[in-house]
């Protein structure tokens, strides 16, 4: 599965492309907008984007009128499809968010309800008693997603219901091209639905062959994730459990609580729970405060990312945060979280996950990185050392990378057997790539007399992440270990055995 071996980058489109909170009716081409960011998302080694909701609703997303037209805020359906193409382009797949489990009021199905009531042919597709009434006085009680009345919970077990939301996936794959869905709040979803869902995958996946799986993953927040990510149901969902030890390890001072996490769910012992399973795992999103606002040290988000970015899972990017952006999830709405960029902005924190991202899908220990096994090596209050081991398959020899990470401002040396040998350092290996391709870029736009201007601005953002020094790249010195390796401070390695 492509998945596996890729970094996402999710995009909130209605807040990226400016869109207004409330749907005005206006049409406009704004989704066109993520297609400019091709060439520096490529840059960045992104493998998908996954979009959050973008079909025609009342506000945010989730509250859907029509779930196959494009929001008349972002454009046409033609311009999705664009976009999409576009980014395949770049090699870069696309995963939308699947609002399944609840529609808007305005949902065009349960506006047939509001208008015939009892004879309604839609009113089996929704939890219904015509015998009570609604906050809005509708003249019948319905149920809400967890209270919330502006989204009305879909009847998932109504096969008609399942039926229609499975003919929309084919019509996404076969309109727009789309590489596979996120799931919203896939722990509120019916199983039998998403077993459904997963045949349809399937059965896409086998149709698009090597390389076109149809991945599907679930947003989920708490208890036994294997429950929902199986052969059965779902390839992956989030990591909260993670999300929350990440932050609050080095906001603490206590790597114990990220190593313990990740331990209890990919380490070698037989009671760990996770082990083969690949966990989207993410330091920030559209629901949550980012990661440059909730650490105490904002030297931090360095060696965060390291650590999201070693571990097992798939990591995720939020837009924004790979230039350290700031916001806070507030009382009322979510839209300090969901702000629009007119560019990218990258800097110093940029290039240094681009390099961690193509250290993850390209360099030398990327297959140890995306497949291997967990094990904590030391762990104290303030660093952490761990492996990542794989197995030989095939042509592909056995891999060891080591992951080190210093979560405060003065130096430390690790001392471990482990560190005895020959390595190789991935990030720097990784930032050598990257003055290589920043050197073919100019020559191309040497030869080829630039950029338009239509993609100026974020061609220039594509060549800033690539930009690493001015020095021509140098194969890195191997790195020699007598069982101490000494790290600066906040400093990140991931080291592969020779």
């Amino acid at each position: 599965m492509w998945a596996y071996q890729s970094v996402f980058y999710q995009i909130y489109p209605i807040g990226f492309c400016d869109a207004p909170h409330h749907n005005d009716g206006v049409l406009a081409h704004r989704i066109t907008k993520i297609a400019e960011w091709a060439p520096y998302l490529h840059q960045l080694g992104v493998g998908a984007v996954l979009l959050n909701p973008v079909f025609e609703s009342t506000m945010h997303g989730y509250d859907t009128r029509d779930l196959t037209t494009l929001d008349c805020r972002l454009g046409t359906n033609e311009d999705l499809a664009q976009v999409v193409a576009t980014l395949h382009e770049q090699g870069i797949r696309v995963v939308l968010d699947a609002v399944f489990n609840h529609v808007g009021r305005e949902f065009w199905a349960y506006k047939d309800v509001q208008e015939r009531r009892w004879d309604s042919p839609y009113k089996d597709w929704f939890y219904l008693n015509f015998d009570g009434n609604s906050a809005y006085n509708d003249g019948f009680w319905y149920e809400g997603w967890e209270g919330h009345f502006d989204l009305v919970k879909l009847n998932l077990q109504n096969p008609a219901v399942a039926d229609y939301l499975l003919e929309v996936v084919r019509t996404w794959r076969a309109e727009f091209g789309i590489d596979g869905l996120r799931l919203d709040v896939a722990y509120s979803l019916d199983r039998g639905f998403m077993h459904r869902l997963r045949e349809l995958a399937n059965e896409l996946s086998y149709a698009g062959g090597s390389g076109k799986e149809f991945v599907l993953i679930g947003e989920t927040l708490h208890g036994d994730y294997s429950q929902l990510v199986n052969d059965d149901m779902l390839h992956s969902c989030t990591n909260y459990e993670c999300y929350k030890g990440l932050y609050s390890s080095f906001n603490s001072q206590n790597m114990f609580e990220i190593a313990h996490s990740l331990h209890r769910q990919f380490g070698g012992d037989p009671w760990c729970i996770y082990r083969g399973l690949h966990l989207l795992s993410f330091a920030d999103n559209h629901d949550v405060t980012r990661l440059a606002s909730i650490l105490t040290d904002s030297s931090c988000v360095r060696p965060a990312y390291g650590v999201l970015f070693g571990m097992p899972g798939i990591p995720c990017l939020y837009y924004g945060s790979e230039w350290g952006q700031t916001g806070v999830k507030g009382a009322h709405d979510d839209w300090d979280l969901r702000p629009s960029f007119d560019a990218p902005h990258p800097n110093e924190l940029t290039q240094h996950l681009a390099a961690l991202t193509y250290a993850r899908t390209k360099g030398a220990g990327a297959r140890a990185l995306s497949f291997g096994a967990y094990r904590n090596v030391v762990i104290q209050n303030k660093q952490l050392l761990f492996e990542r081991a794989v197995e030989a398959a095939g042509d592909a020899p056995a891999a060891r990378v080591l992951v080190a990470v210093n979560a405060v401002g003065e130096p430390y040396t690790f001392h471990a057997d482990e560190l005895r040998g020959t390595f190789r350092d991935l990030i720097a290996e990784a930032t050598e790539e990257a003055k290589a391709d920043k050197a073919a870029q100019l020559r191309c736009e040497s030869a080829g007399g630039g950029a338009s201007a239509d993609t100026a601005s974020a061609e220039g953002a594509a060549a800033a992440v690539s930009a690493a020094g001015d020095a021509a790249p140098v194969e890195p010195a191997p790195v020699e270990l007598d069982g101490a390796l000494e790290l600066a401070p906040y400093e990140v390695r991931y080291l592969l055995a020779c």
